[in-house]
């Protein structure tokens, strides 16, 4: 089984492109706390966020740095050569849901985007082709 689901706060705007289908693909990075003990440093992991089709339009539309947020979905492992021809791997989490938490405007009241229910649990649509997909199938 592969599912994960974190909360967090996202640490810069969601960047959005389209691909040949103009499909939307929103990428963000969620800072997740861990956990500490008393007296300890606080520390965050720092996880890449991406969602396809309509959740990441509304991704994009209606959270921005800062914004307190709650996603479920897999973890997927990639890697690519850099400029130096270097191997680098990568991990990222691709978001089935994309849910608010709290205020967007951080008082306590509510706005007219965390009224917005829109679809953003709706499950998003299957990565376009060429999107390096895991393969499912169980080997017994």
């Amino acid at each position: 089984m592969n599912s994960v689901v974190l909360i967090g706060r996202l640490t810069r705007d969601p960047e959005v492109r389209y691909t040949t289908s103009q499909m939307a693909v929103a990428t963000f990075s969620l800072a997740v706390d861990r956990p500490v003990r008393s007296g300890e440093e606080k520390k965050a992991d720092f996880i890449r966020i991406t969602c396809f089709g309509k959740t990441a339009e509304l991704v994009e539309r209606y959270m921005s740095k800062g914004r307190q947020v709650a996603v479920q979905g897999r973890i997927q492992t990639g890697s690519y050569q850099n400029k130096d021809g270097q191997t680098v791997y990568t991990t990222d989490v691709v978001a089935d849901r994309v849910e608010f938490l709290g205020s967007a405007n951080g008082n306590g009241t509510r706005s007219e985007a965390d009224r917005f229910d829109g679809g953003m649990g709706v499950p998003s649509p299957e990565p376009p082709a060429g999107f390096d997909a895991m393969d499912d199938d169980v080997p017994f």
